[in-house]
């Protein structure tokens, strides 16, 4: 079941504009798929879906390989990254946090303990006994 509405969401972000999860739920519910919003947000960091700026300058949700095709090639997803005591904060460019911090817990570094991810910004936390530079070390893996 899992598969198959993964496959549905991926249609409907490839073939509909859909701005939000209530647009997205309506959307599954119009093909007979009733889903919760705890489900539904497991699917798009699964599926790794981003939202971009469209033609209006609003977002709406995209697939990565959608996202790449819109976004320069010479641009980088991540804007900068800091450190405050021993968390990092990555900002990215609108709509990429999510998928980039998908990646970095993917990998399941060592030095991460996790991630937490908005929009634009990505906290990391580090597990205890890691440096700045051995957690920077680890993220230079995942991020440009």
């Amino acid at each position: 079941m899992k598969d198959k509405r993964q496959q549905i969401i991926t249609h409907i972000i490839q073939n509909e504009v859909v701005r939000n999860q209530d647009d997205l739920i309506k959307s599954l519910a119009g093909k007979g798929i009733i889903v919760t919003q705890a489900t539904l947000s497991r699917d798009i960091k699964e599926l790794r879906i981003v939202k971009k700026h469209d033609e209006n300058n609003l977002y709406v949700y995209s697939l990565p390989e959608q996202a790449s095709m819109m976004q320069e090639s010479n641009d980088s997803e991540v804007l900068t990254t800091e450190f405050s005591g021993n968390f990092a904060v990555i900002k990215t460019r609108p709509g990429y946090a999510m998928a980039i911090a998908f990646e970095i817990d993917k990998h399941n570094p060592r030095e991460i303990a996790g991630t937490i991810a908005g929009d634009d910004t990505i906290l990391i936390i580090p597990r205890e006994g890691f440096t700045r530079e051995q957690v920077a070390m680890a993220l230079s893996l995942y991020i440009n």
